[in-house]
């Protein structure tokens, strides 16, 4: 039976084993640095624009009528705040307008090297696997 460690011992002795295993700080450390650059250069290299609010096919003027049944709801909660159809047709109208923001978005990649593609991405999934690796008990022979 071991002694019980002290709370400095058992600090350390987390750090060095990350996730209850022995695996190695040092590459979970190494690992999110690698993620954190190539994720860093990868959304460095995108553009995120906006586009025409084009809901159902109705043109660019359908934001409106996603206002419509929210200006309602809102009308029955300022009438009764308990009002289930309130709730429900602002609720709606929310989840509506939101969705039709991000499908909006347009995403482009800006022009970039392969070298600079692959450095991101060796980078990105690399730091993945360390970090994932670091997981692991080191000690397995």
């Amino acid at each position: 039976m071991m002694p019980p460690m002290s709370g400095s011992t058992r600090f350390e002795e987390r750090v060095r084993n990350p996730g209850g295993t022995r695996g190695g700080f040092g590459e979970f450390l190494l690992g999110f640095a690698f993620l954190c650059a190539g994720g860093y250069m990868l959304l460095q290299r995108t553009i995120v624009t906006g586009g025409f609010w084009d809901f159902f096919g109705w043109g660019s003027q359908s934001f409106g009528f996603t206002l419509v049944p929210l200006c309602i709801g809102l009308g029955f909660l300022f009438f009764d705040s308990r009002s289930f159809v309130g709730k429900l047709l602002v609720l709606a109208s929310s989840i509506f307008i939101f969705v039709g923001i991000l499908l909006s978005l347009r995403i482009h990649f800006q022009a970039t090297s392969l070298f600079g593609l692959i450095t991101m991405l060796v980078l990105l999934f690399g730091g993945v696997g360390l970090m994932a690796r670091s997981f692991r008990d080191h000690d397995r022979r």
